[in-house]
């Protein structure tokens, strides 16, 4: 699946002149993996960070603790600023994050495993989606990967 979007949005990226930076929780960094794949994509690719834990996300991202605390590290504000402030730190034209449940465990109630947010930070706009994914943790990783590719190439 990941190829030929991937293909569209190395050459969009290319073509515009514009630059993206990742921060990614749960898929591990197979986002930048992908994002990096193709020879060239250092005219694009700013930087990617896996901030796996909360801790993480506070020293990286400078998420206050106080958010993580109150909202969850997999949450729609979170997600958001993971986004905003990649942006800000590299100066890039787009902030990607991805946070969320892959499992087997670490899912409550009101966040089962496959619930994924991915935000996507612009100048003037940022834009969050919630992904109810289903499968195995490797599924659920591949899937939320697939939908951070289709948000960015819809925003390019």
């Amino acid at each position: 699946m990941p190829n030929k979007i991937l293909k569209q949005i190395h050459k969009k990226l290319l073509r515009k002149e514009k630059t993206v930076a990742v921060a990614e929780s749960c898929s591990g960094g197979e986002l930048s993996s992908l994002l990096t794949s193709l020879p060239g994509s250092s005219g694009y690719f700013l930087l990617g960070v896996v901030t796996y834990s909360n801790k993480s996300k506070e020293m990286i991202l400078n998420i206050p603790a106080k958010i993580i605390a109150r909202y969850g590290a997999v949450s729609r504000q979170v997600a958001i600023l993971m986004a905003r402030n990649i942006r800000k730190k590299t100066l890039a034209d787009f902030g990607l994050s991805i946070t969320g449940i892959a499992g087997p465990t670490g899912a409550t109630t009101t966040k089962p495993i496959g619930m994924v947010f991915i935000a996507l930070a612009k100048k003037n706009k940022t834009l969050c989606r919630l992904f109810l994914l289903s499968g195995k943790r490797e599924a659920v990783r591949k899937q939320s990967v697939g939908e951070a590719l289709r948000l960015l190439y819809a925003q390019i």
